[in-house]
């Protein structure tokens, strides 16, 4: 194994539920939008890959605020991108820290050499929020973030990973795609690219056949799950 790419939210920190879900209905209060996401709402907006998508998709069905100056469009973008400040003062204050085993691993790849890339739906400044929970040395490693609006069509589409597989110029068994959900898992897999679940706080009863293997979490000692050696031996298991 040469690469090592990470979704961002459910698998390096556990953000929708207490993060971004949050962060959407502050955005909502402080631009004058009635609109409420609950735990439940949310967990079923979440089959919608991408904040702005997301919010689209909610208001179309739900009714578009009334009253407005701006167009629909620049509703959507001022809404991201408050939200997107509020989630990343969520992070910066520390309330939600990286998921077990996320670290120990990163820098298990560190010292092997592994390459290491984000691939995520997340706004940049959100995903760069996050990488600093890593500090300075380990966010530094990371030769690539793929987020935001850098592809066209969002998980489950798989073109956030054929661009991911440009960037390492590697063979598909020769890298390794950690995700959290079904979007995400279908998005690798659309690559060709073996594919470790971890399940997050939404996700634990999506179906993930076609997954390399599914976990709860990477883990910490005593309790380690998944090592880089284990890694290593789901991407050989796609060269046989």
């Amino acid at each position: 194994m040469k690469a090592l790419i990470f979704d961002c939210d459910g698998v390096l920190v556990d953000t929708e539920r207490d993060g971004h879900r949050v962060a959407f209905n502050r955005a909502f209060e402080a631009l004058g939008v009635d609109a409420d996401w609950s735990v439940p709402l949310y967990g079923e907006l979440l089959l919608i890959g991408g904040g702005k998508e997301r919010m689209r998709h909610y208001f179309d069905t739900h009714g578009w605020p009334e009253g407005r100056s701006e167009s629909r469009d620049e509703l959507i973008a001022a809404l991201h991108k408050t939200k997107t400040d509020f989630f990343t003062d969520i992070i910066a204050s520390g309330q939600l820290p990286l998921r077990p085993g996320i670290s120990r691993i990163v820098d298990e790849a560190i010292a092997a050499g592994v390459r290491l890339g984000v691939c995520t739906t997340s706004a940049p400044k959100a995903i760069d929020g996050v990488l600093d929970l890593f500090g300075a040395e380990r966010k530094a490693k990371f030769e690539f973030v793929h987020a935001g609006d850098v592809v066209s069509r969002k998980k489950p589409d798989p073109e956030i990973y054929e661009l991911a597989k440009q960037s390492l110029g590697l063979p598909v068994n020769e890298c390794v795609v950690i995700e959290d959900s079904r979007n995400g898992l279908l998005a690798a897999s659309g690559a060709g690219l073996p594919c470790l679940i971890t399940t997050s706080a939404y996700t634990t009863q999506e179906d993930f056949t076609g997954a390399a293997a599914v976990v709860p979490e990477l883990g910490d000692p005593p309790d380690v799950r998944i090592t880089l050696g284990d890694l290593a031996q789901l991407a050989s298991k796609r060269a046989a």
